[in-house]
């Protein structure tokens, strides 16, 4: 998988694009600064642009690309961030070490998803914030018409029960099951069938 990735990451331009996701921009920016986690950040964009509005910014990725793309981005928009090289299996970050988790498109093999997500929850303060966006079951329609990305696999896109059961020691401020045009860089073009999220943990 790191080799897909990898293959992914090798083009000079940035595969989803150099701006934040829609659904980060928004709603990060109504939060208190704090120390962030970014999970599977690839290249870069979100880690980035959370930085550059002055929050301390934990992000990792399995993809040496997405790291030398990421901080070569950074370098761009004069910010700084801690990029680690490594997997989800290899974190081994403390529990309550920060304030916020934000999982955009980060989908995983379905016998690993749920020890996953609880893995990154635990790294959360209590009353810390959640903000995720990914690919719905219904995406699996969208993929036969559109350009808009998402897993080949169903049962690695996310369902409300799964993430509802995955984050059960979260209050949800927003759960939304939606449509939306996604305009990331050349993989994720067109209409696109999403869940967002935002959530402080209990």
């Amino acid at each position: 998988m790191n080799d897909f990735w990898n293959q992914r990451y090798s083009s000079e331009a940035f595969a989803y694009g150099e701006e934040p996701n829609s659904y980060l921009k928004e709603k990060i920016s109504r939060l208190e600064v704090g120390r962030v986690l970014f999970p599977c950040d690839g290249e870069g964009r979100n880690g980035v642009f959370a930085a550059g509005q002055g929050f301390e910014v934990v992000s990792f990725d399995s993809s040496e690309k997405g790291k030398e793309k990421a901080l070569g981005l950074a370098k761009k928009k004069n910010v700084s961030l801690t990029y680690l090289l490594q997997s989800l299996e290899e974190t081994r970050f403390k529990d309550s070490e920060f304030d916020g988790l934000v999982l955009i498109y980060a989908h995983f093999p379905p016998h690993l998803r749920e020890a996953y997500h609880r893995k990154m929850s635990s790294t959360l303060k209590k009353g810390g914030f959640l903000i995720l966006e990914g690919f719905h079951k219904k995406q699996i329609e969208n993929q036969k018409t559109y350009n808009s990305g998402g897993p080949g696999n169903p049962d690695m896109l996310f369902s409300k029960e799964e993430l509802l059961s995955d984050f059960s020691d979260f209050e949800f401020l927003e759960f939304l099951e939606t449509e939306v045009d996604l305009m990331e860089g050349e993989f994720h073009k067109g209409k696109a069938f999403v869940i967002r999220i935002l959530g402080r943990k209990k």
